[in-house]
């Protein structure tokens, strides 16, 4: 035996068990894996965690500016990434680039101090990846921490002069060709476009529509509190709550007399319900009704004319919902699953039909932030047939004179105005001819609606989702 003592090793020490980044990292994984939106995930995480004693309004808050922020920049993110380590970025294990991510958005994107980071992701990393791998996780991060976030975005993004979209992309964490789509449909030069961008990044307000005749926005504002809730800007049945507010705990959103509902959204119904209409005002259609919002709202409206709602939804656990939502309306209406494309219902049957179609949502990127990494522009193809077939058969279910709202949470041309005009142009497919009804007018107070007939909001101009909305009326 030489002279020389050894070192004693260090004992294992077991990795320290975080309950927030463990559940940040768990919500990842299943917007990851079962392709979940967080919005739909995250929630009942929490519930959990708070029942169980876990968390307490700090944690929660954590928990969701870490979810949310890595999924918001998670293409930025992706790119930094590439950067610091040996291997195409497809080549690194998900759980472990989630890590990452998480970890650079730590680093990148809060106040959280460095070293606090990058030890509590290799914590993390220890406890849900193994020691083999926290090691990796360290070093990546370690080289992450060498820069700031304006840094990194210099060395990672192309200059705008040499490739503007890409470049906008990157630092604004938009895919290529979502800024591509968003830059024709808003028009005008850069700063608009960036504007745009960096409000798909912020956190929405919530918002809660008071449905009439069941509640009112004065009573929603009392139950909240004057200082933790303000009256909508646009909508006359609106209430916007201050960060951290619960809606769940309010008496008329657990008996549904309000709801939470984007403004914009609520705007859409109110104008359709507000468009001039010669003739009967008896029957009204919300021909995709799912998940319910826009119909609870046409239901309390269409209950204080006297007029009936039928709101028709493909999928049943979809229409599920939209029955929950409507339950205690006031007034006559009934829910039924149905293919608009294919409605069981006779032509000519309705006054007033609203069609919000499904879409690619691009307009709703600040609830849903992993939509725009998820969505490909070859959705549009997909989408754009059952566009085009349910505003069909709206304009048929419509009688002569009656009035359709063709609606959608995206601004991307292909979905909206060109939908209308190929429709129109083929005049219905069916004998249906149908004109343009302005529908500024029907939006009182809301600016920067453009030349019309129909209307883009933005989330940038207006705090709503990005809602189109034309509105048409049918001729003989």
């Amino acid at each position: 035996m030489s002279g020389q003592s050894r070192r004693p090793s260090k004992p294992y020490r077991r990795p320290r068990k975080d309950p927030v980044r463990i559940l940040a990292f768990e919500a990842l994984r299943a917007v990851d894996e079962r392709d979940a939106y967080a919005n739909l995930v995250l929630p009942p995480m929490l519930r959990k965690a708070r029942e169980s004693g876990d968390f307490d309004g700090r944690d929660a808050a954590l928990a969701t500016e870490l979810v949310y922020g890595t999924l918001r920049w998670q293409g930025t993110y992706d790119a930094i990434i590439a950067r610091c380590v040996d291997r195409p970025l497809r080549e690194v294990d998900p759980p472990v680039l989630d890590v990452l991510s998480l970890g650079a958005h730590q680093l990148l994107g809060t106040r959280i101090p460095t070293h606090a980071a990058v030890s509590a992701s290799v914590e993390l990393a220890r406890v849900v990846l193994g020691d083999g791998r926290a090691k990796f996780v360290n070093a990546v991060l370690r080289k992450i921490a060498a820069d700031d976030l304006n840094g990194w975005l210099e060395r990672v993004a192309p200059e705008y002069d040499e490739d503007p979209e890409e470049h906008l992309g990157i630092v604004h964490a938009h895919p290529r060709w979502v800024v591509s789509a968003l830059w024709d449909s808003l028009g005008g030069g850069r700063a608009g476009l960036e504007d745009l961008l960096a409000a798909d990044n912020e956190r929405p307000e919530v918002t809660l529509v008071a449905r009439p005749g069941r509640s009112t926005p004065e009573e929603l504002i009392e139950a909240v509190g004057e200082e933790s809730a303000l009256p909508g800007r646009w909508s006359p049945y609106a209430v916007r709550l201050a960060e951290g507010g619960e809606p769940g705990a309010l008496d008329a959103v657990r008996d549904g007399r309000a709801g939470v509902q984007d403004e914009g959204s609520q705007l859409v119904a109110v104008a359709l319900a507000n468009a001039p209409l010669e003739g009967a005002d008896r029957t009204w259609l919300d021909g995709c009704a799912g998940p319910g919002g826009k119909a609870a709202l046409l239901g309390a409206l269409a209950a204080q004319r006297g007029a009936r709602l039928l709101a028709s939804e493909k999928q049943p656990h979809r229409a599920r919902l939209v029955a929950r939502s409507l339950a205690g309306n006031p007034g006559p209406y009934e829910v039924i699953a149905a293919d608009g494309t294919r409605p069981p219902w006779r032509p000519g049957s309705f006054d007033r039909v609203l069609m919000d179609v499904p879409c690619t949502g691009l307009g709703a990127l600040r609830r849903r932030p992993e939509a725009r990494w998820r969505r490909r522009p070859e959705d549009l193809e997909g989408f754009a047939p059952l566009q085009r077939e349910l505003l069909r058969q709206a304009l048929l279910s419509v009688r002569v004179g009656g009035v359709v709202g063709y609606a959608t949470c995206s601004p991307h041309l292909a979905e909206t105005r060109a939908v209308v005009e190929d429709v129109l142009k083929a005049r219905g497919g069916a004998d249906v001819t149908a004109e343009w009804i302005d529908a500024r007018p029907l939006l009182p107070g809301v600016p920067a609606l453009g030349d019309g007939p129909d209307v883009q909001l933005w989330p940038h101009l207006h705090g709503t989702d990005a809602m189109y909305l034309a509105l048409l009326r049918r001729t003989a």
